[in-house]
């Protein structure tokens, strides 16, 4: 399955929403750049690892200024072409917002994927002021779906944004993709990796199994990785070892593994370290690992973006009770008067 990917330094701070600014009910305007339609303004936004609203909370307002598309955003990048890109005023009424991008992403290939697409806006001068990251559920064979990527309002001294553009593309076949919040799997589980830390050339990645089933969930030893290229390609010449100690004792992920039962709404984590040395030779990136949480499980594909240099070796802790996991969607009790 092919991918795309250009880095452009920016901090990952955007927030999105499909059914936003300016993705729906916005229409051309007249010589002032105007929108003449009323559209929405998102007013949920879903963090990293957050539990998704109920139900989308949107109110109509305002007028977005939408803004000419540079050359340089006319292309197509694995699939996905920005096609709009608009300014939000204070006289909007979308108050948390600053500027939007409408896009479209094109599924290429013969199997349903779900996307995640990171959109960068842009400066006058072409510098990254800002990059946000989108994920577009189960897109089918042949499907076009449509988009809105949403920058979060800034501090005042922030750059004008003037242009954007696809920073990078990353695709998994749906069934596999995996999500630390929804509906819970038919296997009872979720699987995940978390963003991660990364200090003096170590990094370090958690994958985190969490029981969102009604049954205990029984796991024992080392989860099975198999890692995968921007083409979706086994990468070969990778040793996986058992335990984090040889990369780095710090980790945590050293030790023999012990049997981890899991009750409904509990979780459990093992770590994945390697180093990003690069001496002779060509580096190994690998943006897809494929994870088995133990024989027999169904697959699920992460996107942790290890970066193995030339080092040919990558840690895997064993699984551990996580008793720090809480989980997102559940409602804290109210007290008492």
């Amino acid at each position: 399955m092919p991918t795309a990917s250009r880095t452009a330094p920016a901090v990952l701070a955007g927030v999105l929403l499909l059914a936003a600014c300016g993705s729906q009910s916005a229409s051309p305007g007249d010589g002032d750049g105007r929108v003449r339609a009323e559209t929405l303004c998102p007013s949920d936004y879903q963090r990293y690892e957050s539990a998704p609203p109920v139900e989308p909370s949107v109110t109509a307002s305002g007028t977005p200024t939408a803004l000419p598309l540079p050359s340089s955003s006319e292309g197509v990048e694995g699939g996905v072409k920005i096609t709009r890109l608009f300014a939000w005023g204070p006289e909007s009424g979308c108050g948390s917002v600053d500027y939007s991008a409408d896009f479209e992403v094109t599924n290429r290939e013969t199997e349903t994927v779900t996307y995640t697409v990171t959109i960068g806006f842009l400066s006058p001068t072409g510098g990254a002021v800002d990059n946000v990251e989108k994920t577009v559920e189960r897109v089918g064979p042949g499907r076009t779906v449509k988009g809105t990527a949403v920058m979060a309002q800034t501090a005042m001294t922030a750059p004008e944004v003037t242009g954007a553009q696809v920073v990078k593309v990353r695709g998994v076949p749906a069934d596999e993709a995996s999500s630390a919040s929804g509906p819970c799997p038919a296997s009872g589980v979720r699987l995940y990796a978390d963003e991660g830390d990364a200090a003096m050339g170590l990094r370090v990645v958690g994958l985190h199994l969490v029981n969102c089933g009604s049954e205990p969930y029984r796991v024992d030893g080392y989860p099975k990785l198999e890692l995968h290229d921007e083409e979706h390609d086994t990468v070969d010449g990778v040793r996986i070892l058992d335990g984090t100690d040889r990369i780095s004792t710090a980790t945590g992920g050293g030790g023999s593994p012990q049997p981890v039962v899991l009750r409904p709404g509990e979780a459990a984590r093992a770590g994945l370290a390697w180093r990003n040395t690069t001496q002779a030779g060509d580096p190994v990136n690998v943006p897809y690992v494929r994870v088995w949480a133990k024989p027999g499980a169904d697959p699920v594909t992460v996107v942790p973006e290890l970066d193995l240099g030339t080092t040919g070796k990558l840690g895997v802790g064993p699984w551990k009770k996580d008793d720090t996991y809480r989980d997102p969607t559940a409602t804290a009790p109210v007290p008492r008067p």
